[in-house]
């Protein structure tokens, strides 16, 4: 018997649509990490930023120890805190045992 024969013999069969039900949403299972939880672990670039000027190459190459660069911020003035190039925040820049740091003061809202 050939593969012809066999499908030509067998049985029509009966198509029917599914329906599933609504998947219910807002219900962790015991014991299972919570959609924040998930996240805890990914690593975010985050930099604080002084200020920014733009410079020729000429003048960059004309830097040297004791060189100071104007920005566009006067002192003082809050340093901006970016997460993946995203403002989120405003601070302060202090100095805790000899290292830099930031104070954050203001959160940015969306």
């Amino acid at each position: 018997m050939n593969n012809q024969d066999m499908y030509a013999k067998a049985p029509s069969s009966t198509v029917r649509s599914v329906q599933f039900g609504e998947i219910e949403g807002g219900v962790t299972p015991a014991g299972a990490p919570s959609s924040i939880d998930l996240l805890r672990d990914v690593s975010l670039v985050v930099r604080a930023e002084l200020g920014r000027t733009n410079m020729l190459v000429k003048e960059i190459l004309k830097l040297g120890v004791n060189s100071v660069i104007s920005l566009d911020k006067e002192a003082g003035e809050p340093v901006d805190v970016l997460v993946n190039n995203k403002m989120i925040a405003r601070g302060e820049v202090v100095e805790i045992d000899g290292n830099f740091g930031v104070r954050i003061t203001e959160i940015i809202s969306r």
